[in-house]
């Protein structure tokens, strides 16, 4: 009898053991398939953000300002004090989340470009195919500085002063440039070929007010590259006072609002060795009250890199609205400490006719037709 029942307890720890190793065989599949499921996830969308910047400061000399001489602390002169993120997920398959959030900001004074604006360069989340393009929603930047500003003199040449007067055909982003409550496409590259298209609205039952519309094409082939753009923007307010006029279509300058107002440009790039050369023609034709205006620019220049850490660039625009003419011309030096901290110079003339005062953009309009800036900087970025 007490063999049976030790047979019997032995059978019952037997069975106890079997249940525990059941069981522990059961938590590591679990935990197989859990890791396995991370893996497999972690494998199909992959994502990351990446934290970019650009820091520029300097001295500036500008020989007119309202009547008087004036030394400043220049800052975003090479390129706009900013920071932002670029988030970016693989889908899998090609396709990819993107999302970019940009703040621009002045450098010597820590203070938002715009006023009360905390993402005012670039706000948008969308969704980007390798073979097909990208599609996005939010605060965007127009294709006039997308594709026609790095065919410009100003961006060229690395100086904030040499866009042209007013910045009114947008080819370099201030806080009046960006559509809000945009999509925009652009697509992949097809033969050197991307084109694209995009619609900003108003958000109010009128669907007109505030409506953009815009177009744009670029073409790369080696050392060539050319783009044209064309938008048709209503309600929009371009900086008219800063060209030093006053009274504009029967507004005043500094308040002043277009009805409509179509941008349209054309441009080209060739780079022979050591020198790039790029010329730009843009047009802007502004509407409100029964009046009409032109605004015609005509910029060419170029950038030799005598050697890989020093360049010297240069170019000249002119440029016209309601009669008058404003000529600048721009030469600078670039020298590179490391691919992120740059040393420049630069030397800014500029000069208007048809009763036209020298404007540089936001440099303060001239009490004379003549305006000079010579400054000197450093920028960063990361």
């Amino acid at each position: 009898m007490r063999g049976r029942k030790q047979q019997k307890s032995g059978g019952i720890r037997s069975r106890s053991c079997t249940t525990r190793l059941g069981e522990q065989r059961v938590k590591h599949i679990i935990a197989a398939g859990l890791i396995g499921a991370g893996m497999a996830s972690g494998a199909w969308a992959q994502s990351s953000v990446t934290l970019y910047g650009s820091l520029d400061t300097g001295i500036a000399y500008i020989n007119n300002a309202g009547g008087h001489p004036k030394w400043i602390e220049e800052q975003g002169n090479m390129q706009p004090d900013r920071w932002g993120l670029k988030i970016v997920e693989d889908l899998g398959g090609g396709l990819k989340t993107v999302a970019q959030l940009e703040n621009g900001f002045y450098t010597n004074t820590g203070a938002f470009a715009k006023s009360g604006v905390l993402w005012n360069r670039q706000a948008y989340v969308g969704l980007s195919h390798n073979d097909v393009g990208t599609v996005t929603f939010g605060h965007q930047t127009p294709f006039s500085f997308d594709m026609l500003g790095p065919l410009s003199t100003g961006y060229q040449a690395a100086s904030w002063y040499a866009f042209h007067p007013g910045n009114i055909d947008a080819l370099a982003d201030t806080g009046v440039v960006p559509y809000d409550n945009s999509a925009k496409f652009r697509s992949a590259s097809f033969g050197g070929f991307t084109f694209g298209a995009m619609m900003g609205l108003g958000n109010t039952t009128d669907f007109s007010y505030g409506k953009s519309v815009g177009f744009g094409v670029t073409y790369a082939n080696g050392p060539f590259s050319a783009a044209a753009s064309y938008s048709n923007e209503h309600n929009r307010t371009p900086s008219i006072v800063t060209t030093g006029i006053t009274t504009f279509q029967g507004q005043p300058a500094a308040t002043y609002m277009a009805d409509k107002l179509q941008n349209m440009g054309a441009g080209v790039s060739y780079e022979i060795g050591k020198v790039l050369v790029h010329a730009l023609y843009t047009r802007v034709k502004l509407e409100s009250n029964g009046f009409s205006d032109t605004y015609q620019s005509w910029d060419a220049g170029a950038t030799y890199k005598m050697i890989p850490t020093n360049w010297i660039a240069g170019g000249a625009a002119t440029t016209s609205l309601e009669g008058k003419r404003w000529t600048q011309f721009e030469i600078g030096d670039i020298y590179l400490l490391s691919k992120s901290t740059q040393l420049y110079v630069n030397a800014l003339y500029e000069h208007g006719t048809g009763g036209a005062k020298g404007a540089f953009f936001t440099a303060g309009v001239s009490s004379t037709a003549n305006q000079v800036i010579v400054l000197a900087g450093i920028h960063h970025s990361f």
